[in-house]
C-alpha cells in the first residue's frame, strides 16, 4: 500500500508509527522520536545536548558510534575502563564531570554482547539523575533477550527524566536496509530531540514496514529461537575448536581467534574463503573476530572454515 504514494513526501511525523510505538511501550505519543535507524537518534542526541566545552563519557570496547557522535559535536569523549569486556558502571560515574551532558550505555553491548547487572543499572541511573547529563541506554539489541533478563527500562522512564532509551528495527525486525529506529524518553526530552531533527528522516516504507513489523509476533519470535540456535551452534563449535568467546546476549559473539596476536590474518583468510564476519581491533580487542548469528547452514560454513583456516596454522 506504501509503494503507491512514494511520490509523496512521508508523514514528517511518523504519526501510525508512533501510535503503535505509543500502544505497544505504554507511553505517549509525545515521548518517540522516530530515526533513519538508531544511529540517527544517537546523533540527535548529541546535536541536541554536546557543544565545544562539554563533555560526554562512554566505555571501552562500546559502540564506536558514541565517540564519533561525540566529536562530531565538538564536545570533549571521557572513556572510562572496562570490566571483564562489559560497562563498569562505578569507573564511569567517576568520570562524569561538571561539564559532561551525555553519558552513553549500550545492554546489549556492542560488540562484545555484555549484559548489565538490573540492579547495577538502575543504581548508577539514579546516581547519574543528579548530574546535569542525560543517559542514553542504548538497548538496540534488547529483542533477543529472554523477557525474564531485560531491564524494566521502559518503567524507568517515570523515574529518571533525563534517560533515554534508543531501540531499531534493523536487528530482530529484519529492517535493517529501511533504516528505522525511535527513542523513548520524557516528553521535554523528546521535544528537545525534535528541534534538531530533519523532517523527513524516515522514509514511508520504513513508517509502513516498522508499524506492520510491531504486529508480526511469530516473526519476532521465530528469529529470537534462530538466534538463540545459532548461538548455542557457534559456542559448541567454538569449544569444539578450543577458542574462548565472551558469553554474548546479542546476536552476535565475540571469540578470541589469535591469543596474544592480531586477529586480522584470520579474518583475511575467512574473507578468501568466502566468509565476513567483524575484526575488532578499533575496539582494542585485536584477538577477537565478532561473528554475526545467520541461518544454520552459514554458522556451519562459518565454523568450518575456522577451522582449516586456525587447523592450518
Amino acid at each position: 500500500d506504501a509503494m503507491a504514494e512514494i511520490a509523496l513526501y512521508p508523514d514528517g511525523n511518523g504519526y501510525a508509527l508512533k501510535s503503535a510505538l505509543a500502544a505497544r511501550l505504554d507511553v505517549g505519543l509525545d515521548q518517540i522520536v522516530l530515526g533513519n535507524g538508531s544511529n540517527d537518534v544517537l546523533d540527535l542526541v548529541a546535536r541536541a545536548f554536546l557543544a565545544p566545552g562539554t563533555s560526554a563519557v562512554y566505555s571501552r570496547h562500546a559502540f564506536a558510534v558514541y565517540p564519533l557522535a561525540t566529536q562530531a559535536a565538538g564536545a570533549i569523549g571521557i572513556e572510562a575502563p572496562a570490566k571483564d569486556f562489559g560497562h563498569d558502571l562505578d569507573a564511569m560515574l567517576a568520570r562524569v564531570k561538571s561539564h559532561t551532558r551525555v553519558v552513553w550505555i549500550a545492554n546489549p553491548n556492542n560488540p562484545t554482547g555484555t549484559l548489565l547487572d538490573n540492579g547495577a543499572l538502575h543504581a548508577a541511573l539514579a546516581a547519574l539523575s543528579r548530574t546535569e547529563a542525560v543517559v542514553v541506554l542504548d538497548e538496540a539489541y534488547v529483542e533477543y533477550m529472554d523477557p525474564a533478563r531485560r531491564a524494566p527500562s521502559l518503567q524507568w522512564l517515570e523515574e529518571f527524566p533525563n534517560l533515554i532509551l534508543t531501540r531499531t528495527f534493523s536487528k530482530a525486525y529484519g529492517l535493517a536496509g529501511l533504516r528505522i529506529g525511535y527513542a523513548a524518553c520524557r516528553p521535554e526530552v523528546a521535544d528537545l530531540l525534535n528541534r534538531v531533527r530533519q523532517p523527513f528522516n524516515v522514509n514511508s516504507l520504513a513508517l509502513a514496514a516498522a508499524t506492520a513489523a510491531l504486529d508480526d509476533a511469530e516473526f519476532l519470535d521465530r528469529t529470537k529461537r534462530l538466534n538463540d540456535d545459532g548461538m548455542a551452534q557457534f559456542t559448541e563449535g567454538f569449544r569444539g575448536l578450543g577458542l574462548e568467546w565472551i558469553p554474548s546476549a546479542g546476536n552476535f559473539v565475540a571469540v578470541r581467534v589469535a591469543p596474544g596476536g592480531d586477529a586480522g590474518p584470520v579474518f583475511q583468510a575467512l574473507l578468501r574463503k568466502g566468509v565476513i564476519v567483524r575484526p575488532v581491533a578499533n575496539y582494542a580487542m585485536p584477538e577477537y573476530l565478532r561473528v554475526s548469528i545467520g541461518l544454520p547452514e552459514q554458522n556451519a560454513r562459518c565454523l568450518a572454515a575456522l577451522g582449516e583456516i586456525l587447523g592450518a596454522k
